[in-house]
């Protein structure tokens, strides 16, 4: 035993001296912050898309005019000066003594050459004295300056009457379920306001508990089996079905009783409008589901303070029961651990558990072949992706005819390259269905002629018939495919792309799932989930197909994030329905001059007011006053001129391609907001969080 208390560690017979034994890892984070009583009770507003609504404070819309502190110091020290100047002239009797009237009426004779006289006398003069300091003080704005110099600002409205939340304990504290209480359940609403009192219940299990009580007075059916649930297993009620109650760590601060994650805080300069500067920016289902785009170069933090933190919130709302995440990028991205998700699919790592589903669970060949077209030959110049889904078509519809299910990624290929073996056995296959037998004997006319695309899509195909990739891909019933189709329940997905070995391919199946997102998301039977799809780095995936159906998500109620390193990584027929096509657009530092141009387009431009000042020197005709400018100029060294203001009303851009290329400082974004109600927020300077 050390002298320090601590047991010594000895080396083995082999010499080797063992690592001590780690402390037990645990299960939960530390406590910090408010209670969850006290995080119900903050009142929450919002006066615009994006606002950070926990806590907030509304401001002013405009800024209000301040007198300069100068001309302040100025006026009260010409006022000071008028007032001693009245006074000593009402002292000395040069004004004549009718100030004193007063004193002379109400003061007997009596009190003459006595104490009282005095008091009086004395009494009038401070009545005097304050009656001047009253009028001077007003007139030179005293109060005004005193309060800018004790303070460095002036009193001034800048915010709002601050909203009072509901005092702990009464009818409408939110802690006590008043919504349960008012329809005979107080049992169950004791029990949870005693999971929360006692520490047992987190904001997760609130939100998640509070969303099932939705869906109780949707159907009352359901409450009998609510109030049952809630007996038993109290804040673990209607848990999520991978039963994670929260997720293993949060990068990111989080509120979601409003559903919104924090992204940073709005700069307090003139670039940013009044109201807003200053606030916290948040973003929200509200305003996602109209989709985001954020470009920016390597290394500005887009993963990390964006990707990374609206996933997560997702994520938890997820385990809240009110939306689907699916996250893609490259394989080693930080998009948060294992343990925060339900599904997590490596693709090209044979210790993968899950597979994908390379045809997104249609079960239509045509609508297979579309979605498959699409991520194929969507990127390549010159090919007709219509031609490209019929030719696929011609060879999907017929396999699943004769096996039941679509062709692997070696005999999707085989059929492409129209090998006669794998042809002349599928038309053996086919034997008793003539309709099926049509399209594959013209599928075979086909192959070979001018225009085929199949030659095409044999090559793409061949990127994912790699030994790398053996085993994925499966529809043979063999393995567990994710599909997402699977977006109608609250699931937690991240895909890891084999960007390093196989760049070609990872960014075809992240086109892939782009086109499967945008179809599953518009198919849903039920959209009460949010469903969004984070594509960190979507350069070279995106179509002109797929631009318009990311256009299409807003009344699906789902979104996309779509993150770039240069808008050049998209063609440039589609750069201006992209950002017209997304509802959310952010600039990170950095932006080239040419992308910034883009951003200066769709942002477009604003009214502002200008003031041209014009200095025109003074020429004097008397000697005296030439004598007095001579003098001036000697001794401030600047000739005598006259100012001439011209006020306009100009139109100009709101941030111009040059200022976000050169104006943004690092840990920045300009970011613009548009919800899917259709309120719009200008773009916003904004620094980050986490940034230094």
């Amino acid at each position: 035993m050390d002298t320090d208390g601590t047991r010594e560690t000895r080396p083995d017979r082999t010499g080797h001296i063992p690592r001590p034994a780690a402390p037990p890892k645990p299960s939960h984070a530390p406590a910090s912050g408010p209670t969850l009583g006290d995080w119900l009770r903050v009142p929450r507003s919002s006066d615009g898309p994006g606002v950070w609504t926990y806590g907030h404070v509304p401001r002013a819309a405009e800024e209000p005019e301040e007198t300069p502190t100068r001309q302040l110091i100025s006026g009260a020290l010409i006022s000071l000066l008028a007032g001693l100047l009245l006074w000593s002239l009402l002292v000395n009797k040069y004004l004549g003594g009718f100030w004193l009237w007063p004193l002379y009426m109400f003061t007997p004779d009596s009190w003459a050459q006595t104490t009282a006289a005095v008091v009086a006398a004395y009494v009038w003069y401070g009545i005097v004295i304050g009656v001047l300091v009253f009028g001077f003080g007003r007139l030179g704005r005293w109060p005004e300056l005193l309060r800018r110099l004790l303070r460095s600002r002036a009193v001034r409205p800048l915010h709002t009457a601050a909203p009072t939340g509901p005092e702990a304990g009464s009818e409408d504290d939110p802690a006590r379920w008043p919504e349960l209480r008012g329809v005979g359940l107080g049992e169950v609403a004791d029990r949870l306001e005693g999971e929360a009192g006692g520490g047992r219940m987190n904001d997760v299990d609130y939100t998640r508990i509070r969303r099932a009580w939705d869906s109780v007075r949707v159907d009352p059916s359901r409450m009998r089996a609510f109030a049952d649930s809630v007996r038993d297993k109290g804040a673990g009620a209607c848990v999520h079905p991978s039963g994670a109650r929260d997720l293993p760590v949060r990068a990111a601060r989080h509120d979601l009783l409003a559903r919104q994650v924090l992204l940073g805080t709005v700069e307090d300069g003139v670039r940013n409008p009044y109201a807003r500067r200053g606030t916290s920016l948040a973003l929200d289902p509200d305003v996602l589901g109209t989709s985001l785009l954020a470009v920016g170069p390597s290394g500005t933090g887009k993963t990390r303070q964006l990707v990374r933190p609206v996933v997560e919130s997702l994520a938890l709302q997820a385990l809240a029961g009110q939306a689907a995440v699916v996250a893609v990028g490259a394989a080693g991205a930080q998009l948060g651990p294992d343990a925060a998700y339900d599904v997590v699919v490596r693709i090209g790592d044979p210790a993968s558990v899950y597979d994908l589903d390379l045809y997104g669970g249609a079960t239509d060949p045509d609508e297979a072949a579309t979605l498959l077209a699409e991520a194929f030959v969507g990127d390549v110049p010159g090919t007709d992706v219509r031609r490209a889904a019929t030719a696929l078509a011609q060879l999907l519809g017929p396999f699943r005819a004769a096996h039941g299910r679509f062709p692997a990624v070696p005999e999707l290929r085989e059929l492409l390259d129209g090998l006669p073996a794998a042809l002349d056995a599928l038309r053996r296959e086919l034997d008793g269905q003539p309709a099926m037998l049509r399209e594959l004997d013209a599928r075979t006319r086909q192959h070979g002629a001018h225009g085929d695309p199949g030659a095409a899509l044999a090559d793409r195909v061949a990127l994912l018939d790699r030994p790398a990739f053996a085993g994925f891909f499966d529809t043979t019933g063999q393995g567990r495919p994710f599909s997402l189709r699977a977006l109608e329940h609250p699931i937690r997905v991240r895909v890891d792309l084999p960007e390093r070995g196989h760049a070609d391919a990872s960014r075809m199946l992240a086109r892939l799932l782009l086109a499967q997102f945008n179809a599953a998301a518009a198919a849903r039977a039920d959209r009460s989930l949010f469903a969004f799809l984070a594509l960190d780095d979507a350069s070279h995936t995106l179509t002109s197909q797929t631009v318009r159906g990311v256009q299409r998500l807003r009344s699906a109620h789902a979104g996309v994030l779509l993150t770039l390193r240069t808008l050049d990584d998209v063609p440039e027929e589609l750069r201006t329905p992209l950002l017209g096509a997304v509802g959310c657009r952010m600039a990170f530092s950095g932006v080239t001059t040419w992308d910034g141009k883009r951003f200066a387009e769709a942002w477009g431009t604003e009214w502002v007011e200008t003031r041209d000042v014009t200095h025109r020197t003074v020429f004097a005709d008397q000697p005296l006053t030439r004598a007095i400018h001579a003098f001036r100029k000697l001794v401030t060294g600047k000739a005598v001129t006259t100012d001439a203001v011209t006020v306009r009303q100009v139109e100009r851009e709101r941030w111009s391609a040059s200022d976000l290329a050169h104006a943004v400082p690092p840990g920045h974004a300009v970011l613009s907001l548009t919800s899917v109600r259709g309120e719009r927020a200008a773009p916003l300077l904004v620094r980050l969080a986490g940034s230094a």
